[in-house]
């Protein structure tokens, strides 16, 4: 009898075997990542999907929704992003949202199927005067029984700690591309810089959004290294968005070649197994996407995605093109605060 018969996996060499084991691990090496993405891809979404149903139930999927509280003046030069001041994107400088009014949308959300509400500012680093007017708002959305989670650029460990305080499910930083293609992008902070917020966020108690973007120009290879320095934070980030350039005029990076839909689907898998625990989140560049690929990257291990008009600055699928997707693929929300500890794998 053919050997492929008695197996219900795929054939696959040794060093993938200990890869596909879906145990837990902070040793990975690139030559590992970089094997998993040069598998046939039907054997990619087997493993994927397969250690993705260990965790969590394949027909969920967490509705989050983010919004630009400040919007626009940043002073970094990330390349792919049309907030900051070096580039001519047509993004005005806004002040600080009231209170209020981010309670209000986060309440919207809520009503509209959102169990997460991400709340996202244009800034290097937040002066501690704009930190008590954020930390009001998380108090305000954490009232509401929403997860709760904000990206404002650089923290220090007392600014982490004060978030905490104000009932501060997540936070994101990601870390965007490699080590070695970061350079390519941005100049105005270090890798490090980012690798410090993280470790403030994670000493704070607070849980980690972390991720990276995808079809900048880096190599499949600069992708596999984006995947290690994650999967090889200990312990690796609660949350792992993978977001899909998003080109917007006036930025560096616009015109840029346009990542293979395939690759993308492949980065998404090498995150699920990587990190099995993890919300694999499927972020910026959904507008652009088809049902198909979409559907692709749920097979993958994405169970998370961002809902609503607007992701900060640029377009999201609208509401109803969710649920029609949902209704098609036979998906439900995930139930609303069911976090994860990536050491335990516990969820609540």
């Amino acid at each position: 009898m053919d050997d492929r018969t008695q197996s219900p996996f795929p054939t696959t060499n040794t060093l993938l075997a200990h890869c596909l084991s879906g145990a837990v691990r902070q040793d990975w090496t690139r030559a590992e990542i970089q094997a998993l993405f040069d598998l046939p891809f039907p054997d990619l979404i087997f493993h994927a999907q397969r250690i993705h149903r260990e965790h969590f139930d394949p027909r969920e999927v967490q509705i989050s929704t983010l919004l630009s509280i400040k919007t626009g003046g940043c002073p970094e030069d990330c390349a792919y992003c049309p907030q900051s001041v070096q580039y001519n994107t047509g993004v005005a400088a806004d002040k600080l949202m009231d209170v209020a009014a981010v309670v209000d949308e986060a309440r919207a959300a809520k009503a509209a199927g959102a169990s997460r509400f991400c709340m996202g500012a244009a800034w290097r680093s937040p002066k501690d005067r704009d930190l008590n007017q954020v930390c009001a708002m998380v108090e305000g959305v954490h009232a509401l029984g929403l997860e709760t989670c904000a990206t404002l650029g650089m923290l220090t460990a007392p600014q982490a700690a004060r978030l905490k305080s104000a009932g501060l499910d997540y936070y994101n930083h990601n870390l965007d591309t490699s080590p070695e293609f970061y350079g390519e992008i941005i100049s105005t902070r270090t890798y490090q810089d980012r690798l410090d917020t993280l470790d403030h966020v994670r000493a704070a108690g607070i849980h980690v959004c972390c991720g990276g973007i995808v079809g900048m120009g880096e190599s499949r290879a600069s992708r596999a290294g984006l995947i290690a320095q994650l999967a090889n934070l200990d312990p690796y980030p609660e949350s792992v968005p993978i977001n899909n350039l998003v080109q917007v005029e006036g930025t560096p990076l616009y015109g840029t070649p346009k990542l293979d839909p395939f690759e993308f689907v492949r980065t998404i898998a090498a995150a699920r197994i990587t990190m099995p625990k993890a919300m694999v989140r499927l972020s910026a560049g959904r507008e652009d996407m088809s049902s198909e690929l979409q559907a692709l990257c749920f097979l993958a291990g994405a169970n998370s995605i961002f809902y609503g008009e607007k992701l900060l600055t640029t377009g999201n699928p609208e509401a109803e093109r969710d649920r029609e997707l949902f209704a098609k693929l036979g998906l439900k929300p995930m139930a609303i605060a069911r976090r994860q500890d990536a050491g335990s794998g516990t969820r609540d």
